[in-house]
């Protein structure tokens, strides 16, 4: 009895979330190891069918560096990084393409249907609604370092994508994005996440990888469950954030910047991660806001 009774207090504060989030936008951001472990990402993923089955409006942005560098390696080529960066020549982008258009995006696609959720791939194969042009890094003296076809955001078809939420649909982004001249360019997928939901002005922008979220020191009990901007901004000049977790940061400030109330970092190897931290007061990640 005593089990029956703290399952319907847990449905009974989740009423009061589903409640409010009614209707509303949320872009999810799913990468890491994550994308490696099926079981994990299948769990996931009926997540984001519990969300869209409640009355939310989910959209999916998706990763896959490490299945690209595992079908590069299968194909002969070594992958390199400049900054941080991969270097992407035109078998690489080719590579990157198939990988995340045919395999993780089509693989996400079905997964989502299967539960009874109509998915659509977005993607530069079929309807593209991430547009950008060329980036180059900074290099020594002011100079421009040329990573191939890498690029960055411009714009989002914010259009097409609250069209086609608003009609039950759950959009399925694969970061590649098209340039002006109709050319294909790869695009950090959390600098694509951040970017799509600013476009949209979503209720919240919730990045899953395989990190629990930011912390402000050394061990588990430092894990911050809440930061202003300007605390992170703090964190970053003390070398305490690292790179590996600098772009989930900035895509969340350019989500927040964009209109977005609520960023949030959580561990989505955590059983059900993504619903507590939405529909519970004390989440299990961190969550961001502006000051």
């Amino acid at each position: 009895m005593q089990e029956a009774i703290e399952k319907a207090k847990v449905l009974v504060e989740a009423y009061h979330y589903i409640r409010r989030f009614d209707g509303k936008v949320v872009v999810v951001k799913v990468g890491g190891s994550i994308m490696d472990e099926p079981q994990t990402l299948t769990a996931l993923l009926k997540d984001v069918c519990f969300l869209h089955a409640v009355g939310m409006k989910p959209i999916l942005v998706h990763g896959g560096g490490k299945s690209i560098t595992q079908a590069m390696e299968a194909s002969g080529l070594e992958a390199q990084f400049v900054q941080g960066r991969r270097y992407t020549d035109e078998r690489t982008l080719a590579i990157a393409e198939r990988v995340l258009v045919n395999e993780v995006n089509a693989g996400i696609v079905k997964t989502l249907s299967d539960q009874g959720h109509a998915a659509m791939g977005l993607h530069s194969l079929s309807s593209c609604v991430v547009f950008g042009r060329r980036l180059f890094l900074e290099g020594d003296a002011g100079r421009k370092i040329d990573i191939g076809f890498v690029g960055e955001v411009q714009t989002v078809n914010a259009e097409l994508l609250r069209a086609l939420v608003d009609a039950g649909k759950i959009p399925v982004i694969a970061p590649i994005a098209r340039d002006a001249a109709g050319g294909k360019l790869n695009i950090n997928a959390d600098s694509a996440a951040g970017q799509v939901a600013a476009a949209l002005g979503s209720e919240k922008f919730v990045l899953v990888s395989d990190t629990h979220g930011i912390r402000t020191g050394d061990g588990d009990e430092t894990l911050a469950s809440r930061l202003k901007r300007s605390e992170i901004q703090a964190l970053i000049e003390e070398q305490v954030i690292g790179s590996g977790m600098l772009p989930k940061v900035e895509a969340c400030f350019t989500a927040l910047s964009g209109g977005v109330k609520r960023a949030h970092i959580i561990d989505g190897r955590l059983p059900h991660a993504l619903l507590l931290e939405i529909f519970s007061k004390q989440g299990v990640g961190t969550m961001i806001e502006l000051d």
